[in-house]
């Protein structure tokens, strides 16, 4: 647990896509767009977490950025590590399958500011550099293993511009596939811009909680003790940093808040459009959990808001959630469809001077 904000400076080395000189593609394979002339303009962001792969693409405009390409697949990179300790072979199939589709939108849209990641699955597997070595020859994708401190601080960039303007700050969690991180964020009193005061990563996430406890039959009794089992790894945390709570929020980036929102907003299909930045009050998240834990693993995969691949995986998701929410009994939740890719995308731009610094 830290206590600093000051110990969250994000580290000096980035990862490398090996050959840097791509080609210029003519058209835009998702937009119709035109990809940039210049490559020093178009930044790329890739997140290999337990659960997912992720890539955004983009450039740099006005104070952010235009998003002009992306790519979003649930690989399972971190299946059964919390019982062999080994990143399998059909994972690493899986995720050298999805890192190729990923390599070439880089090269398609031209990108030379690169930062690409991975997280939990590779911090915890023993084969972890025989695998990072696979990726390396078969995509020429060179892999930056980062830790949580620097998980935290990516999560913070790209989730501050969600801390509602007139609190305090927000308790902000991230619900990975293989580890939740805490950090309590406070606005600064000189220009009022959230800064991370405390962090926590805890070593249980959405794949390691369900592996251990079963996610696809769950009963009261099961998920009752899997946020038993959270929140003992929250109440250190909390013990230090649950106190002067008024006027904060939570502040949550992960799967499970995003498809707890679709639940909530009856949404037909998941539109990020409609969830990002949802306010969700504590009688709405209780209602959309209790939804979930009504429904069997059959209605969970054909709710097109979850889907077969997260069926088994989102009430493990509700347990860490709820698990918080006993730690922080805050009125209202703030849902964020965003995270490390955001925040890699805004901390190359401002180190590059293509976007303020604030």
């Amino acid at each position: 647990m830290i206590d600093d904000a000051r110990q969250m400076a994000s580290p000096e080395p980035r990862a490398r896509l090996e050959g840097s000189s791509f080609p210029v593609a003519a058209e835009s394979e998702q937009r119709g767009g035109r990809s940039s002339a210049n490559g020093a303009d178009v930044y790329a962001a890739l997140d290999l977490g337990t659960n997912n792969c992720r890539l955004l693409i983009a450039c740099p405009e006005g104070g952010g950025f235009r998003v002009i390409d992306s790519f979003s697949r649930i690989i399972r990179l971190g299946e059964g590590i919390s019982v062999t300790g080994r990143i399998s072979d059909a994972a690493i199939g899986r995720a050298i399958s999805a890192l190729s589709i990923c390599r070439d939108k880089m090269k398609l849209r031209n990108a030379q500011r690169l930062r690409l990641i991975a997280t939990e699955a590779c911090r915890a597997a023993s084969n972890a550099d025989v695998f990072c070595n696979q990726v390396e020859s078969k995509t020429g994708i060179v892999l930056e293993v980062i830790d949580r401190e620097t998980e935290a601080t990516l999560a913070v960039i790209g989730c501050s511009p969600l801390v509602d303007a007139d609190g305090r700050g927000a308790i902000l969690f991230d619900i990975g596939g293989g580890s939740t991180e805490l950090v309590r964020l406070v606005r600064d009193g000189g220009n009022g811009v959230p800064r991370a005061k405390a962090w926590m990563s805890i070593p249980l996430g959405v794949v390691t909680l369900a592996e251990r406890y079963g996610g696809r039959d769950v009963t009261s009794d099961i998920y009752d003790r899997m946020v038993r089992d959270v929140a003992e790894h929250v109440a250190p945390f909390a013990a230090q940093h649950g106190r002067e709570l008024d006027t904060m929020h939570l502040l949550g980036t992960s799967g499970t808040v995003t498809t707890l929102a679709g639940i909530h907003l009856k949404l037909p299909r998941y539109d990020r459009r409609r969830v990002d930045g949802i306010w969700m009050n504590d009688g709405e998240i209780t209602s959309a959990i209790t939804r979930l834990l009504g429904m069997n693993y059959r209605e969970r995969a054909d709710n097109n808001c979850i889907g077969v691949e997260r069926a088994d995986l989102v009430l493990a998701g509700c347990a860490i959630l709820d698990a918080i929410r006993q730690a922080f009994p805050l009125p209202r939740l703030r849902v964020a469809d965003r995270g490390l890719r955001e925040g890699m995308l805004v901390e190359m731009m401002r180190d590059d001077g293509a976007i303020c610094a604030t």
